[in-house]
C-alpha cells in the first residue's frame, strides 16, 4: 500500500477525475465524460486549474483504491474559508478496511506540511467526520453541515 500524488501518474489522475465526476458531478454521456476527463486532465497538468491544492491517492497493487484532496474553495458558500478537505473516496469493494483513516491522516499531514492550521469540510453525513476530529460550525444554505478539523 502506498500514498501518491495523483498528478504524478496520468492514469491515476484520469481515474480520479472520472470517480469525482461520477460521484459528485452532473450526469454525462460516455462521450461527454471522456471529453471532460481529457480536458480537465490537461488543465490540471498544465497548472491551469488553481482550485486543486493537492490530491493524494491510495494505491494497492498498482490500483487506485481511494483518494482525498485539498481544494482552495468548495462550492459557492463560504468562499472566505480555505483550504477545503474534499473528495474523500474509497471504491466500494475496498470499504470497511480502514482506508479512509489512512486517507484522512495523509491529508491532515499534507495540510500541516503546507502551513495550514485547520481544514474545512462540508457533508450531509452524520457522525462520520467527527471520528476524524471534525467540529461542527454551522448548517449551510444548501443543507450540508460545515465543519473544521484542526491540523
Amino acid at each position: 500500500m502506498e500514498l501518491v500524488d495523483i498528478k504524478s501518474n496520468i492514469e491515476y489522475l484520469k481515474e480520479y477525475i472520472k470517480c469525482c465526476t461520477l460521484e459528485w458531478g452532473k450526469p454525462k454521456s460516455d462521450e461527454e465524460l471522456n471529453d471532460y476527463i481529457n480536458k480537465k486532465t490537461e488543465k490540471i497538468l498544465s497548472n491551469n486549474y488553481d482550485n486543486l491544492i493537492c490530491a493524494i491517492g491510495l494505491i494497492k497493487n498498482n490500483v487506485l483504491i481511494g483518494f482525498i484532496s485539498l481544494f482552495k474553495t468548495d462550492g459557492d458558500e463560504r468562499q472566505d474559508l480555505t483550504p477545503w478537505y474534499a473528495t474523500m473516496y474509497v471504491k466500494k469493494e475496498y470499504r470497511g478496511f480502514g482506508y479512509s483513516k489512512i486517507l484522512n491522516s495523509s491529508i491532515i499531514d499534507e495540510a500541516k506540511r503546507l502551513g495550514y492550521d485547520k481544514v474545512y469540510l462540508k457533508s450531509n453525513l452524520i457522525n462520520y467526520y467527527e471520528k476524524f476530529g471534525a467540529i461542527f460550525i454551522e448548517r449551510l444554505n444548501n443543507g450540508e453541515n460545515l465543519y473544521y478539523i484542526n491540523v
